[in-house]
């Protein structure tokens, strides 16, 4: 294979997510659609050839990467890097909690703000250098070969925009790339440099859920 194929991925509908909770690094399971999402993304997926199987160390993100795990033969390979952005003292709580005991949190947020460091959390600039490190690292690995990673929206907006060589100005405009519950966004990665937007947010595999 002349490119290497990435494939991200985001975790099916979490607890947090159905009772519209900022996620972060809290530890919420899937729900039970979530669990439905992850069979059917598992279904579209299990006939690809991977050579890895990289996941957020999460619980969402590794409940939706095991159905595939397990019809592909292929170990996880879970890393604290594809953790969603921290956003510190929101953590758990609804948006309207956050937007009320965190205004200025909420609203930074609410921004895009590349370089704020949430309180008690992190900045979108902290969440792209861990993040980008390991799928470097990934794409250097297995070059020429498909990998999938299971993760998150933010990290996956921020994963996609580094990707397509977006976070290389010097000043940066808020951009958001939005990522349903699992939905798939591909790529190819060329040898000479060039890179191929396959999909973005693809989730056709979900329409009969």
């Amino acid at each position: 294979m002349s490119f290497t194929q990435v494939a991200l991925i985001r975790h099916g509908e979490s607890q947090g997510n159905a009772e519209r909770r900022f996620g972060g690094h809290s530890l919420t399971p899937l729900s039970e659609l979530g669990r439905r999402q992850a069979a059917a993304t598992c279904r579209a997926l299990a006939t690809e050839t991977f050579a890895a199987i990289y996941t957020s160390d999460l619980p969402r993100a590794i409940e939706t990467a095991t159905p595939l795990s397990e019809v592909t033969a292929l170990e996880l390979q879970p890393t604290e890097a594809f953790r969603e952005r921290s956003v510190g003292v929101m953590a758990g709580l609804t948006f309207e909690e956050a937007a009320k005991l965190h205004p200025e949190q909420y609203q930074a947020l609410l921004r895009r703000d590349f370089e704020h460091v949430l309180l008690g959390g992190e900045s979108y600039r902290q969440t792209l250098d861990r993040a980008s490190r390991k799928l470097d690292e990934a794409i250097e690995r297995y070059n020429g070969r498909q990998i999938a990673v299971f993760t998150h929206a933010g990290t996956i907006c921020i994963l996609a925009l580094h990707l397509m060589g977006a976070l290389s100005a010097p000043e940066l405009k808020p951009v958001w790339i939005a990522s349903s519950n699992c939905g798939i966004s591909r790529f190819e990665l060329r040898h000479d440099g060039f890179v191929r937007v396959i999909a973005i947010n693809d989730t056709r595999h979900l329409e009969n859920l």
